[in-house]
């Protein structure tokens, strides 16, 4: 969990770092003239202007992005570690000793919900000894076949 805790620093602190290694690379570029010196082009005049408006767009752009990252990761909760589960009824017990359905135990720790059905083999284990259930599997299948 503690690394968790970390990431959100770690990440602004990667982009704040490639948004200032582009503005550092813009105005190198704009002072020394870096393509004409690497590919032996034609000299390009000093724009300061445009530079200065280069960087403002790209500090909006880093700051948007910031912002954005900073909404995903306030929506990101982590269960980690060991979960003691039943083997049996798959609940599982808190740090309180407390045994909880795995439903409610994971609602409580995150804005997961949960909605319920029965899988095609359950639906087998459970019901395919009931006579409806195998005349709306045949009717199903017959229906598939026309």
């Amino acid at each position: 969990m503690k690394l968790f805790f970390k990431l959100p620093n770690i990440l602004f602190l990667y982009e704040i770092s490639g948004f200032g290694i582009i503005i550092l690379f813009l105005w190198l570029d704009a002072i020394f003239d870096i393509p004409a010196h690497l590919f032996g082009g034609m000299q390009t005049p000093v724009n300061i202007p445009e530079s200065i408006f280069e960087t403002i767009f790209i500090l909006i752009v880093g700051v948007l992005c910031i912002w954005v990252t900073h909404g995903l990761l306030t929506k990101i909760k982590v269960l980690e570690g060991r979960l003691p589960i039943c083997a049996s009824c798959k609940k599982i017990r808190d740090h309180k000793g407390v045994w909880q359905h795995l439903e409610k135990y994971i609602e409580s720790r995150s804005n997961a919900t949960f909605s319920h059905g029965v899988c095609p083999d359950c639906m087998e284990k459970l019901y395919g000894h009931q006579a409806w259930y195998r005349q709306s599997k045949l009717a199903k299948k017959q229906g598939e076949n026309l």
